[in-house]
């Protein structure tokens, strides 16, 4: 999910959103069939029809045998209990990864407040640009990170990676804290803005390929739900900042600490058996699809493994070149289109602007209005725990991308029109947390889920980088461009226009968005791979 705060100052700085989580490249085929005459997105209505015979030929069995936690459920429904705890063996290690998203959401706090106090400690005070690159210098780390996440992912794993990932961060939060300059206070911000860029590619990844395939979404939707946690944790933590200068230490100090402890956690985590599969240890990926899914499911799902392995191509590590090639191009263009949609439809904006809202409305405190959005992003996240595997992630996007279009033209309503001045102030905060609350049920957490839901296992790491990537240049450029387009065309056209972006990333979502929902990461990449087929055919 990508969710920012609200900024400390009148004139807000680029806070950094969250975000708040599969699977073509058939080398087999790419030298014996002729290319597409043109690039087209036929992938939804030929993948909803190949689902049925898919299940049947490519992967037999993916909708007839159970697994020991769906067994357990039913043998508990027939106790009259309806206990389903199937997700249980599962969410330790997702708990885990999770622990990185409540590092991104902490690190997007901490600067929320303190920035004031660290920028007349160390002597920039007053100096806008300053202080706007201190907190913009993250999203450069970021962008970096996600690009260089995809091949440590290929050669390394999931779980080393995660280690390894720690060290930017802790060492990031360490300096910043002994920050004496302005340089120091940089280096500690680019280097967590690189760890954080790793992870953000990294935690969808690792649940997909970890999470049994009836609870992949909820699993999923953990990662926003630790953002969240992580944002409310640092404006508490930041509170003593208004009367302690020199506060804002602590706190730098503070976020070593998650550090340490995904570090030490990820030691007890399993790895992705799908990679584990990938380069060979079989018996280390039968062991954690027995502890993780149940023994009923070994044999069929090392079989699928393989059967996608042989397809992709036995080379451990993909190439950036793969991503020009059918289907992953299509794949990386759905999701870095998914990622400039969900910017650019101005959840940061939104949210850069609230506070000035909020003030207009009575509420002055800057950690109050914050933790307004924080309270109203995770309520949102919880409905997206519960929905996101009972409705599916496309209804879930179309919707929310509604309800956020139909969010803002309340607020441009509540603006552009003659009312009573006590209700358009309501109405304005009514539409920007109806905007807040409906990002967060859909397009927040489905967005960074679909993705390495949709590509293929050995591409899966460099399709996520490059969708990050124009996440964080989106991310970005709205930071960078929102208040002088606010000062030159007002509040309304420029709200406007994020409602009528949502709109088309609705339209978007209902006919390149196929669902996902319920369906192994392998038959998702077979129906890919017959799509390829039947298209190179013509």
């Amino acid at each position: 999910m990508w969710v920012a705060t609200v900024p400390h100052r009148h004139r807000p700085l680029p806070p950094v959103p969250t975000i708040l989580t599969a699977r073509p490249n058939p080398k087999l085929f790419y030298h014996s069939l002729p290319k597409p005459a043109s690039f087209r997105f036929g992938l939804r209505l030929r993948l909803n029809s190949y689902k049925a015979s898919a299940a049947k030929k490519q992967v037999p069995e993916v909708a007839t045998r159970k697994s020991d936690s769906e067994k357990f459920r039913s043998q508990e429904e027939k106790n009259g209990e309806g206990l389903d705890l199937g997700w249980l063996p599962a969410f330790p290690h997702v708990f885990i990864a999770s622990m990185s998203n409540f590092l991104f959401g902490y690190h997007i706090g901490v600067m929320n407040g303190p920035i004031v106090s660290i920028a007349r400690e160390l002597g920039f005070e007053g100096n806008s640009i300053l202080e706007g690159l201190v907190v913009s210098i993250f999203i450069v780390g970021a962008f970096l990170g996600s690009i260089c996440c995809g091949s440590i992912v290929d050669k390394l794993g999931c779980r080393r990676t995660f280690q390894i990932d720690t060290i930017p961060l802790i060492l990031g939060a360490l300096i910043s804290a002994q920050a004496h300059s302005l340089d120091e206070v940089l280096l500690g911000r680019f280097l967590v803005g690189l760890g954080i860029g790793v992870n953000t590619v990294l935690v969808p990844i690792y649940i997909s390929e970890i999470a049994p395939t009836k609870y992949r979404g909820s699993l999923g939707t953990l990662c926003q739900i630790g953002t969240c946690l992580g944002i409310i944790s640092s404006l508490f933590l930041g509170i003593p900042s208004e009367i302690d200068p020199h506060w804002w230490r602590t706190m730098l100090y503070i976020a070593s600490v998650p550090g340490f402890v995904l570090a030490l956690g990820m030691q007890f985590a399993a790895d992705s058996p799908r990679w584990l599969c990938k380069v060979g240890r079989l018996s280390n990926a039968k062991e954690v699809i027995k502890n993780v899914w149940g023994a009923s499911e070994v044999e069929k799902a090392i079989e699928e493994f393989q059967a996608v392995i042989k397809n992709d191509g036995s080379d451990l590590e993909s190439s950036w070149l793969d991503l020009l090639e059918e289907p992953n191009s299509r794949v990386a263009c759905i999701g870095g289109a998914l990622f400039v949609f969900q910017q650019f439809a101005g959840i940061n904006g939104v949210l850069y602007f609230s506070s000035l809202t909020f003030q207009d409305v009575g509420i002055t405190s800057s950690a109050l209005a914050s933790l307004l959005i924080g309270v109203t992003n995770l309520a949102g996240a919880l409905c997206a725990l519960y929905l996101i595997d009972k409705q599916g992630r496309q209804k879930l996007l179309i919707g929310s991308y509604i309800g956020m279009a139909l969010s803002m033209f309340l607020v441009v309503y509540a603006i552009s029109f003659p009312l009573d001045e006590e209700l358009g102030h309501n109405l304005s905060i009514l539409g920007i947390v109806m905007y807040i609350f409906t990002f967060a049920i859909g397009a927040g957490p489905v967005t960074g889920l679909i993705i390495p839901e949709l590509s293929s296992s050995r591409s899966r790491g460099k399709i996520m980088g490059f969708s990050f990537s124009a996440h964080w240049v989106c991310n970005f450029l709205v930071g960078l461009f929102f208040l002088d387009l606010v000062e030159k065309f007002g509040v309304a056209p420029v709200y406007g226009t994020f409602g009528g972006v949502s709109l088309l990333a609705a339209i978007f979502s209902t006919y390149f968005i196929v669902e996902t929902k319920g369906r192994s990461l392998e038959d998702i990449e077979m129906s890919l791979i017959s799509d390829f087929i039947a298209r190179g055919k013509k």
